[in-house]
């Protein structure tokens, strides 16, 4: 099991992965520039070569970047555009030091213009691979929690965004804990978990899923409210993630915790917690 917090890199790469390896971690996620902005630090070839050299003595990896949230494909204004240069930028940025996966929102419309926003996710993430051809860093869809307007909470319009492209080789799925419970899927059971990968393995293909948030939820099954919590203190609980954590699919798969802790050192904690689960320990 790979599995590691969301970490700044804003000191640079090999700050970020031996803070990684001190929390227990033998991965790490980090937003590709200003989660709410579109400011990037320059990350120059030195910084890359001293990051080389700390992922191959660490081990570390693979490295799953984050794109902004200001990013909406769906959009019909100046934003599509604006949207589509940031995810080319990244990638291309994230693809120089070796990151595995960059993951994007698919993006947000009223619903009267679902059909359309859709419409414009599939030409933004068409153009977006276009100009990428050389670029190793997957793209991956993450799976929403249905707050208003958002796509990407059933995983049928993920396999349209998918099918719509063309299904390249370089784009995936993300899934989210907090999201799929959000969206209604309880993962509480062995059962609830079979089942919500049953659906995704049928509307964007068993090989797409590529990484997983793994993240609590403050709120119940079916909120549509995307509000993390720390493993084990919310309503998807221990009984929850530990079903996530031993299912013999979902563990395979490189996690990354993006739970609310006070600062960077109490992701230790939340490592820790997520080891343990994945030994189907819930208490102690």
């Amino acid at each position: 099991m790979r599995v590691g917090p969301h970490l700044s890199i804003s000191k640079g790469l090999p700050e970020a992965g031996m803070l990684a390896v001190s929390l227990g971690a033998d991965t790490f996620g980090f937003h590709s520039r200003n989660p709410r902005g579109t400011a990037a630090r320059s990350i120059p070839p030195t910084e890359i070569e001293a990051w080389r050299r700390t992922q191959a003595e660490t081990g570390l990896g693979p490295l799953i970047g984050h794109l902004p949230y200001i990013i909406n494909l769906a959009s019909p204004t100046d934003l599509w555009e604006l949207g589509c240069r940031i995810v080319r930028e990244d990638l291309s940025r994230c693809d120089a030091f070796g990151a595995f996966a960059l993951v994007l929102h698919p993006g947000h419309r009223s619903s009267e213009e679902r059909a359309m926003g859709i419409e414009r996710v599939i030409a933004g993430v068409r153009a977006i691979l276009g100009a990428s051809r050389d670029v190793r860093t997957l793209l991956l869809l993450e799976g929403m929690a249905g707050q208003t307007g958002e796509i990407g909470a059933l995983p049928t319009e993920l396999g349209a965004i998918i099918e719509g492209v063309g299904a390249p080789a370089g784009l995936g799925v993300c899934l989210d804990t907090c999201h799929l419970f959000a969206a209604g899927y309880d993962l509480r059971t062995r059962a609830g978990v079979d089942g919500m990968l049953a659906e995704f393995d049928h509307a964007v293909g068993a090989e797409r899923i590529r990484a997983l948030h793994l993240n609590d939820s403050r709120f119940g099954c079916g909120s549509h409210k995307d509000r993390h919590e720390r493993l084990g203190k919310g309503e998807l609980g221990t009984a929850g993630l530990t079903a996530v954590l031993t299912h013999p699919r979902l563990r395979e798969l490189p996690m990354i915790i993006e739970t609310p802790v006070p600062e960077d050192r109490d992701y230790a904690d939340e490592v820790a917690t997520a080891r343990q689960l994945s030994q189907g320990k819930q208490g102690g």
